[in-house]
């Protein structure tokens, strides 16, 4: 290609999955062309990216005014003027191969040379489509999930003939728009998301058509047992049950007759009134937590990790890739291969032998990867190998973990799709991150969430439904470890930081938060107290009459009380955030290590002793300081008024 530079994008369909990606790309700063066949097609469009983009601005989601994003979007259309001048031209026309084909032959005659042309399309040929053009090795899938505002998932799928720079380039320009891109390295019906998912579904209704399980007790099973968001038949209903019909269709496979039936029937769920559950003359959903007793929920996840597996036996993606995409684009509370290798990928494979053996059914057959996973000892976590390596470094899924030059240890929570809301697995790899970090090498710890919206929304409360309480009350020994961690902690606070999160921000040393932060402890509307040591702290730092007006109303309440009140260091303009928490991290990872360990030892010691015994704390510590070589450079740095060069 002469050139991989993105500036102008035209969009081809201005429906919803249409719009949605051009106010994507309008609001990343790029200039959009609109095109749809009908004027009042185009115009429907604009006025949905108008209408948006005046809601973000009013909710400060973004930077720039509705105006001056919109500005950026024009409607065309003609097919010409619309393409004509586009760097990247990405369809979103109806899921009809014939006329997307149709569709691509045009724009290549009339896009750039350079130009890369990409489908929205959520499972069919990339190669077939780049067959009708000149330029297959600059034809690319980009299938983003609905509603495109709002999902972060982007499947990037190479057609036989991409180019490895036609992938770099959509990765970086998906990147750019903030989004998430997974590679899916093979052209295969349903790509990644769709071929884990659907059988999810599928396979619920499997049991069900056996008289296996009710409706409410798959939901209730794969929800409150397994943490789903949503279950089987709920998200049949949500997605639209033609959907599941078509793509196991298109693909080949049977089709469950409840399925079946319900296709026929033209009742596909929400959209259309009623589907497996009743939406106009009923409630919607009517399972409940004790609706899910003796529910097998290992069929439906065997299945799920052997399709994971038998994509990357046949090098499709990657197991990150896998469980980025199911988690962003399905939702799903935690990765399917992580899953697999949590459960034990033995036991997996054992399930779906014994289902093969008993029905002949091939969907049951263990892909060869697994087989291959299991012969070699590679089961899972308790092994050491699965899908992952345990052995080195933790393969984390929820955290980002970065460590500079100055021992400065960044640990940012990175579960956007629940506004980085704290689940038992997060937890576990928080304990882990501090567990593992060496404090000869870390200086300062500083927690922040990724995204703009949230540190974090708190725990992920349906996660914890199927724990012992005993298991429970690990979250509060995770939050310890933050309050016992030897170096100096920060919480860098931007956005919610709810429940679960804010008593971790009470476990840090310092904390300091944009103005338009919220916090509280929401849980007694959930018919719970707070778990992770809010009642303790807070207490201590506010006074019993307002810890208890806090806890017992679990109302929201701003940044500027939290400061006021003493909950939170400052409370600053987002402008001034950055640099606010960079002067804290600079005194913190330059100052001296060892007195740094021992102030804090003193001050959380010392909250618990009496006054008289915590003096005597701070005496000990004062002595056993005078004793090291920073207090030495301390003293000399002094006389020649230079800053120390702390060394411990």
């Amino acid at each position: 290609m002469e050139n991989t530079d993105i500036q102008r994008v035209a969009v081809l369909g201005a429906g919803s999955m249409g719009h949605g990606i051009a106010e994507v790309a309008a609001i990343a700063g790029y200039d959009v062309a609109l095109r749809d066949v009908e004027e009042e097609y185009v115009d429907d469009g604009l006025d949905n990216i108008e209408w948006s983009l005046d809601k973000l601005e009013e909710k400060r989601r973004i930077e720039e005014s509705a105006d001056e994003v919109f500005g950026r979007v024009d409607g065309y259309t003609d097919l010409q003027a619309a393409v004509g001048d586009a760097d990247l031209v990405v369809e979103a026309i109806p899921e009809r191969l014939d006329l997307k084909k149709e569709t691509f032959a045009e724009v290549d005659e009339y896009a750039p040379d350079h130009a890369i042309l990409a489908s929205n399309t959520s499972g069919l040929s990339i190669t077939d489509m780049a067959a009708s053009t000149d330029r297959p090795e600059q034809v690319v899938g980009t299938h983003y999930f609905n509603p495109p505002l709002r999902m972060d998932l982007v499947e990037v799928v190479q057609g036989e003939r991409t180019s490895s720079e036609t992938v770099e380039a959509m990765h970086d320009y998906v990147e750019s728009v903030g989004k998430t891109p997974i590679d899916v390295k093979k052209d295969v019906h349903g790509f990644v998301v769709n071929n884990v998912l659907v059988p999810f579904m599928s396979e619920a209704a499997w049991m069900l058509d056996e008289g296996e399980c009710t409706v409410e007790a798959a939901d209730s099973a794969m929800v409150y047992d397994r943490g789903y968001p949503m279950g089987p038949f709920e998200l049949n209903d949500y997605s639209g049950i033609d959907i599941a019909y078509e793509f196991l269709d298109a693909s080949g496979y049977d089709v469950p007759p409840s399925i079946e039936g319900k296709f026929e029937h033209e009742t596909l769920g929400r959209k259309t009134g009623s589907g497996f559950y009743e939406y106009e003359d009923g409630e919607g959903p009517t399972y409940e937590p004790g609706d899910r007793a003796g529910f097998d929920t290992l069929r439906i996840e065997a299945r799920m990790i052997n399709e994971a597996a038998r994509l990357i036996g046949n090098d499709v993606a990657t197991a990150e890739d896998i469980d980025v995409g199911v988690r962003l684009g399905g939702r799903f509370p935690l990765g399917t291969c992580r899953v697999g290798d949590k459960i034990g990928l033995d036991a997996v494979l054992s399930k779906l032998e014994a289902l093969h053996e008993a029905t002949g059914n091939a969907r049951y057959e263990p892909a060869e990867y697994l087989v291959e996973l299991v012969e070699s000892g590679r089961t899972g976590e308790e092994a050491g190998e699965g899908f992952y390596d345990y052995t080195g470094e933790w393969p984390y899924q929820f955290l980002n973990l970065e460590l500079d030059d100055e021992g400065v240890l960044s640990i940012e929570f990175d579960r956007t799709e629940r506004l980085n809301a704290l689940s038992d697995e997060m937890f576990a790899e928080i304990d882990r991150a501090l567990a593992d970090a060496n404090p000869e090498e870390v200086s300062c710890v500083v927690f922040s969430g990724a995204g703009d919206r949230a540190f974090s929304a708190g725990v992920d409360v349906t996660g914890f439904m199927s724990k012992e309480p005993t298991e429970i009350m690990d979250v509060e020994e995770s939050i310890e470890r933050v309050y016992d961690f030897d170096r100096p902690t920060i919480a860098a606070i931007d956005g919610f930081c709810l429940g679960g999160a804010f008593e971790l921000m009470l476990a840090c040393d310092i904390r300091i938060a944009t103005e338009n932060s919220t916090f509280g402890n929401p849980e007694i509307d959930l018919g719970l107290i707070p778990g992770g040591g809010s009642t303790q702290r807070l207490t201590r730092l506010v006074g019993e009459p307002r810890a208890k007006e806090l806890i017992f109303r679990g109302n929201h309440f701003p940044a500027e009380q939290a400061a006021d009140w003493g909950i939170i260091n400052r409370a600053v303009p987002e402008g001034e955030f950055d640099d606010t928490v960079e002067e804290f991290v600079d005194d913190l990872s330059s100052g001296p290590k060892t007195a740094l360990k021992v102030a804090k030892q003193v001050i959380n010691e010392g909250q618990d002793a009496s006054l008289k015994s915590g003096l005597k704390m701070e005496s000990q510590g004062f002595g056993l300081l005078t004793t090291t070589d920073d207090m030495i450079e301390g003293v000399v740095a002094f006389r020649e008024d230079r800053e120390p060069d702390f060394e411990s």
